[in-house]
């Protein structure tokens, strides 16, 4: 029989456990059905989740935890930090206006034509993997300090929603951007579940939040995303527009608010004042990378299906495969104003994808001039795909004779 002192030593040792493995934050929240279950389904109703059809699919799922795991009593939530080396990267901090949250905010750069990867995915192994990893061992040693007891590790895949349980667990407070925001470690926060079927005591939930009057990460969306404070449309967030929308065009009408975002997106929590002093990723695979943090978007263009998988299989650059990778660098290029990207673009046009091939005329059709002309006119004398088409006619036309 399992008592409460058991209870509480058990909970204790999780907690000390979790954070020799790499979490910083760990909290526990008794599993309940989540309150904001209909915010969710209110979401869905409104389309805002777009093509992002799971979520719809096993809506009823996320009611409960019970939905992931049966037996379940517990949700033990974690947090890892993920912050960039020095504050905020790739932004200028800038004194506040009067009447607004005191604190520096944070004014993105002006976009390169070099293109940008979101601070979350410039690491050598996806984060999936290596928090799975951590999560294996985290149950094993439950299972050592309670036989019998089942587990199950969640890392951003399974229907529960992780948000709701980390605020419920004492971890944070929902922003305005919907980010989970803890006051010491900031929003850069990789959360994890761990689900037992044991009762442990519960933290108290975080009650408060800590946003005040400021609307920064509404204001700086590039593509206006926030239809009001706590709720994001999906189809105009730019790491929806390059991670899941991988099998289509990007909307014409989002492509410039794009900038030079390759994968995903940071500008959110980059302007967030909670981020100022966001503590930097400390696990090794997840630090970004040479090749991620300094990605070229004229090199993406040049790479072959083989060359594509060998570099990003174990990255979450992965996921929208070669085609999403290469259709997002051509528009990052298209939005550099930069003439050197056009022999990358033009040698685009020619590639197997219809996808990529459409990226590349809306390019060339925005940087402009003779030689984007020329190479428009010469493919649409051989294209046969009528999306294609479309965008070198469009591209065309844009461009001054």
């Amino acid at each position: 029989m399992v008592t409460d002192t058991d209870r509480v030593h058990l909970a204790e040792q999780i907690k000390q456990e979790s954070q020799r493995l790499g979490f910083e934050l760990g909290g526990i929240a008794s599993a309940v059905a989540p309150d904001t279950y209909a915010n969710l389904q209110e979401w869905l109703g409104q389309g805002f989740a777009g093509e992002m059809e799971y979520m719809a699919n096993r809506e009823s799922a996320y009611a409960h935890p019970d939905g992931v795991m049966p037996s379940v009593r517990s949700v033990v939530m974690l947090g890892m930090s993920y912050g960039p080396e020095s504050g905020v990267a790739g932004v200028e901090w800038s004194e506040p206006p009067a009447g607004n949250l005191g604190a520096r905010s944070a004014r993105p750069q002006p976009p390169t034509n070099i293109g940008r990867v979101a601070t979350y995915a410039q690491g050598s192994r996806d984060y999936h993997d290596v928090i799975r990893d951590k999560l294996k061992s985290l149950a094993n040693i439950v299972h050592k300090l309670s036989p019998g007891c089942r587990t199950r590790g969640v890392v951003d895949t399974a229907p529960l929603l992780e948000r709701d349980f980390a605020r419920l667990a004492g971890l944070g407070w929902f922003g305005k951007n919907t980010m989970l925001i803890n006051k010491f470690a900031g929003s850069y926060l990789f959360l994890a579940a761990l689900l037992l079927d044991v009762e442990l005591p519960a933290d108290q939930p975080h009650e408060t939040a800590h946003c005040g009057t400021c609307t920064r990460c509404l204001e700086a969306c590039p593509t206006d995303a926030f239809v009001e404070p706590y709720v994001l449309d999906s189809r105009r967030c730019i790491s929806y527009l390059t991670i899941e929308l991988r099998d289509k065009p990007i909307p014409i009408e989002l492509r410039d608010g794009m900038g030079d975002w390759l994968f995903g997106c940071d500008v959110c929590q980059d302007v967030c004042p909670w981020n100022r002093k966001a503590p930097a990723g400390i696990e090794d695979e997840l630090l970004p990378t040479e090749t991620l943090s300094n990605a070229d978007a004229r090199e993406l263009l040049q790479l072959s299906e083989d060359e594509f998988r060998e570099r990003f299989r174990r990255t979450p650059l992965y996921r929208p495969k070669r085609s999403g990778i290469l259709r997002n660098a051509a528009i990052v290029l298209g939005n550099s104003g930069d003439e050197r990207a056009l022999p990358a673009l033009i040698g685009a046009l020619e590639d197997q994808s219809e996808l990529v091939r459409g990226a590349a005329a809306w390019a060339l059709g925005k940087l402009g001039g003779g030689d984007a002309a020329s190479a428009l006119q010469s493919r649409a004398e051989r294209e046969n795909n009528a999306y294609v088409m479309e965008e070198i006619n469009a591209a065309l036309e844009r461009i001054p004779w």
